[in-house]
C-alpha cells in the first residue's frame, strides 16, 4: 500500500519529468504544494472525475496558475480523462496540458488562469453563485446546491491589486464556502521576496473578515485539521496559511527562484528522486499509487447520492427542478423570441428620445423578470449607469444570508468584472456589470480572459464619448471602443438609439460562448424611424438605416453620431446629393456577415465616411484609402457636450464638407 509520502511524491515526480521533457515550465510551486494538494484532493474535496460537469461538485482553481503540472498531476492521478501521454505533451500544441490551466481544454479545469489575481478573484465569484443559487433553489431537507470553492494561490496573486478588490468583498458578503490555500514560500521570480512583499498577510484578511489559519504546508495531518475548522465556519470564507518550501525534494534548487520556472534539469532530477526515495523512471507511477489517488468509484458515489437527492427534490418541486436545469445548462426560457419581439416592437412604438443608458434600463425591465439568472451591478455608478430595474433589489447581507439580485461592487471595476467571470463559469447566472467607458481601461484583463475562456458576460458601459461633458478628458474615452473592439470573441455594440439599444440586449444575452461590451450614452439621442426589414437587419451588426438611390456616398456611424449622419444626409440631399446612411452598432457582429450581405450594405466603389467620437484609425479598414473619417485623434476638453462636439468637427457643416471632398 502507497504512503502518503508516495502518494505526494508521485506529484513532485510527475512535475520534474513534464517540466523536464517539455523544457519549460515551474516545478516549484507542484514539488512545494504536493501535501496540501495530497490533503484537499485525496481526503476533503467532493468530486467525480468521471463527470467533471456534475452540478454539485466542490469547485477548484489554481489561482497560482504558473504552477499547472499540480493540477494536471491531481487530474490525471484522481482519475479523470488526463492521461499519461497528456501529461508527457505538456506545453505542447493543442495538448490537453497547456502551459497554464484553461477551462475547456481540460477535464477539471474550471477557469484559466495565470494572469496572477484573477483566479482568486474568480473563485470569489465561484463561492457567491453557489451561495445565491443555494438561497434560490435549497428546500429544507433538499440541500441540491451544497459544495465548497477552493483555491490555491501564492505571493504573486496575493500583490495584485484584484485580490484586495475581490476579497474585501468576499468578507463583506460572508461566502463561507470559500477556502483558499496560499502558498507562503517567499519566492518570486526576482528571488526572496522580502525586499519588496513584506505585508502582514493574516492580518489584512482578519481585516477583511476573513476566517485565518497558519498550518505547516507539508504536514497532511495539519492541513486536515486545518480543512475541517475552515469548513465549520460558514459566515466567513477562510485562509489557510501554508508556510512551505518551493521545490521540496530537490537537494540543490529548493527554497531558491532557480525552480520557479525553469526545469531542473537531469542531473538534479536524478538528485531529487534519491532524495525523495523515488525509484521509479519518467513518468512511471506504481499501481499502489494510482490505487491510492483514484477517486472514480468515490466520486461516483457522491455523484450518485446527490443524484437521489436531486430526484427526491424534482418530485416536491418540479418546476424549480426544472428551472435550476435550465439555468444551469445556460438556456434561455421557452418563450424568448416571444419576449424579445414584444420588447422590440414596443420600443419601437413609443419612439422614444432618451439617453441610450435610459434605453438600456428599459430593455432589463423588458428582459430581466424573464431571465432571473441576469444578475446585475455596478462599480458604484448604478445611479449613472442605470443598472437597476423596476424588479431589482440591492444585495445586502442579513445574519449569513445575501438578500438582493442587483451588486453594488463599490471602485472595484477590475474586481467586478473578474468575480463576474467566476460566476459566469460556475453556472446558473448571467451576470452584467457596469462602469463608465472610461473605467473599463482598469478591468480589461478580466475581459480578455472573459474572451478567451468563451464565457458570455455582459459588461455594460455609459458615458461614452465627449458627450459627457464637463467632466473633462480624464472621463473622456477616445480610444476605448477601438481597444474593447479588438478584443478577439467579443461583441461591442454602440446603439444609436431605443430600437437599437433594445435589439444589442437581447443580442448580447443570446450568445452562449461570447462576452459582450454594451456602450451607452449619457445624453439624449434621437429615436430613428426605420422599416421591419431595418429593424430585422440591426442583428446583423450594421445595416442601412437611411437609404436613396445611386447613392454617391455612404456614412457610417454608431451611437450619437447616427443622428448627426442622418442629418448630414438630409443636407446633402438638398444639394442634389445622394447619401446612404449606414448605422454599425457592432462593428464585429457586422464583420462577421456573410460577403454578400456586407457587400450590399458598403457596396465597392462608392465613397464613404465614418463618423463616430472615437480615435480614427479604426475606421480605416470601412472608408478605404480614397475614404474619409470624422474621429478623435486628440483626448477631449472640459466643456459642455455641445460646445465639444462642435470644437472637434461633430458637425452638420464639418461633415456635409467632408462627403464632397470624397466625392470630388
Amino acid at each position: 500500500m502507497a504512503t502518503r509520502n508516495d502518494l505526494a511524491n508521485a506529484i513532485r515526480a510527475l512535475a520534474m519529468d513534464a517540466v523536464q521533457k517539455a523544457n519549460s515550465g515551474h516545478p516549484g510551486m507542484p514539488m512545494g504544494m504536493a501535501e496540501i494538494g495530497l490533503s484537499l484532493w485525496g481526503n476533503h474535496m467532493r468530486f467525480n472525475p468521471v463527470n467533471p460537469q456534475w452540478a454539485d461538485r466542490d469547485r477548484f482553481i489554481l489561482s497560482n496558475g504558473h504552477g499547472s503540472m499540480l493540477q494536471y498531476a491531481l487530474l490525471h492521478l484522481t482519475g479523470y480523462d488526463v492521461t499519461l501521454d497528456d501529461l508527457k505533451n505538456f506545453r505542447q500544441f493543442h495538448s490537453k496540458t497547456p502551459g497554464h490551466p484553461e477551462v475547456h481544454y481540460t477535464p477539471g479545469v474550471e477557469t484559466t488562469t495565470g494572469p496572477l489575481g484573477q483566479g482568486i478573484t474568480n473563485a470569489v465569484g465561484f463561492a457567491l453563485a453557489e451561495k445565491l443559487l443555494a438561497r434560490d433553489f435549497n428546500k429544507p431537507g433538499l440541500d441540491i446546491v451544497d459544495h465548497h470553492t477552493y483555491v490555491f494561490l501564492g505571493d504573486g496573486c496575493l500583490m495584485e491589486g484584484v485580490s484586495h478588490e475581490a476579497c474585501a468583498l468576499a468578507g463583506t458578503w460572508g461566502l463561507g464556502k470559500l477556502i483558499a490555500f496560499w502558498d507562503d514560500n517567499g519566492i518570486s521570480i526576482d528571488g526572496h521576496v522580502e525586499g519588496w512583499f513584506t505585508d502582514d498577510t493574516p492580518k489584512r484578511f482578519e481585516a477583511y473578515n476573513w476566517h485565518v489559519l497558519s498550518v505547516d504546508g507539508h504536514d497532511v495531518d495539519a492541513l486536515d485539521a486545518a480543512i475541517v475548522a475552515a469548513k465549520a465556519v460558514t459566515d466567513k470564507p477562510t485562509l489557510i496559511c501554508c508556510k512551505t518550501i518551493i521545490g521540496k525534494g530537490s537537494p540543490n534548487k529548493a527554497a531558491s527562484h532557480d525552480c520557479h520556472g525553469a526545469p531542473l534539469g537531469d542531473a538534479e532530477i536524478a538528485a531529487t528522486r534519491a532524495a525523495i526515495g523515488w525509484n521509479h523512471g519518467p513518468f512511471e507511477i506504481p499501481a499502489d499509487v494510482y490505487a491510492g489517488w483514484d477517486k472514480k468509484e468515490s466520486g461516483a458515489r457522491l455523484e450518485s447520492d446527490w443524484d437521489a437527492l436531486f430526484a427526491k427534490y424534482a418530485a416536491a418541486y418540479p418546476a424549480e427542478a426544472a428551472e435550476f436545469k435550465r439555468r444551469m445548462s445556460n438556456e434561455l426560457p421557452a418563450n424568448w423570441q416571444d419576449v424579445v419581439k414584444a420588447a422590440v416592437s414596443d420600443a419601437n412604438t413609443k419612439a422614444e428620445t432618451i439617453a441610450s443608458r435610459k434605453a438600456s434600463q428599459n430593455a432589463l425591465n423588458a428582459y430581466a423578470p424573464q431571465v432571473p439568472e441576469l444578475l446585475g451591478g455596478s462599480a458604484d455608478l448604478t445611479g449613472s449607469n442605470l443598472t437597476n430595474w423596476k424588479g431589482c433589489v440591492s444585495l445586502k447581507r442579513e445574519g449569513n444570508e445575501l438578500i438582493g439580485n442587483h451588486i453594488s461592487y463599490g471602485v472595484r471595476e477590475f474586481g467586478m468584472s473578474a468575480i463576474m467571470n467566476g460566476m459566469v463559469l460556475h453556472g446558473g447566472f448571467r451576470p452584467y456589470g457596469a462602469t463608465f467607458l472610461m473605467f473599463c481601461e482598469y478591468a480589461l484583463n478580466a475581459l480578455r480572459m472573459a474572451s478567451l475562456m468563451k464565457t458570455n458576460n455582459l459588461f455594460v458601459y455609459t458615458h461614452d464619448s465627449i458627450g459627457l461633458g464637463e467632466d473633462g478628458p480624464t472621463h473622456q474615452p477616445v480610444e476605448q471602443l477601438q481597444t474593447l473592439r479588438c478584443i478577439p470573441n467579443h461583441h461591442v455594440w454602440r446603439p444609436c438609439d431605443t430600437v437599437e439599444s433594445m435589439v444589442a440586449w437581447a443580442h448580447a444575452i443570446e450568445q452562449k460562448a461570447t462576452p459582450s461590451s454594451l456602450i451607452f450614452s449619457r445624453q439624449n439621442l434621437m429615436f430613428m424611424v426605420r422599416d421591419e426589414a431595418a429593424i430585422a437587419n440591426i442583428r446583423k451588426g450594421g445595416y442601412i438605416l437611411k437609404d436613396v438611390a445611386n447613392p454617391a456616398v455612404i456614412l457610417i456611424a454608431t451611437g450619437s453620431e447616427v443622428e448627426l449622419a442622418v442629418k448630414a444626409a438630409e443636407a446633402l440631399a438638398a444639394e442634389g446629393i445622394a447619401a446612404r446612411v449606414v448605422s454599425m452598432p457592432s462593428t464585429n457582429v457586422f464583420d462577421a456577415q456573410d460577403a454578400a450581405y456586407k457587400a450590399a450594405v458598403l457596396p465597392r466603389g462608392v465613397a464613404r465616411l465614418a463618423i463616430e467620437a472615437g480615435t480614427s484609425d479604426f475606421w480605416r479598414k470601412y472608408v478605404g484609402l480614397e475614404g474619409d473619417v470624422i474621429g478623435m485623434d486628440t483626448f477631449g476638453e472640459s466643456a459642455p457636450a455641445g460646445q465639444l462636439f462642435k470644437h472637434f468637427g461633430f458637425t452638420v457643416e464639418n461633415a456635409v464638407a467632408k462627403a464632397k471632398a470624397i466625392i470630388a
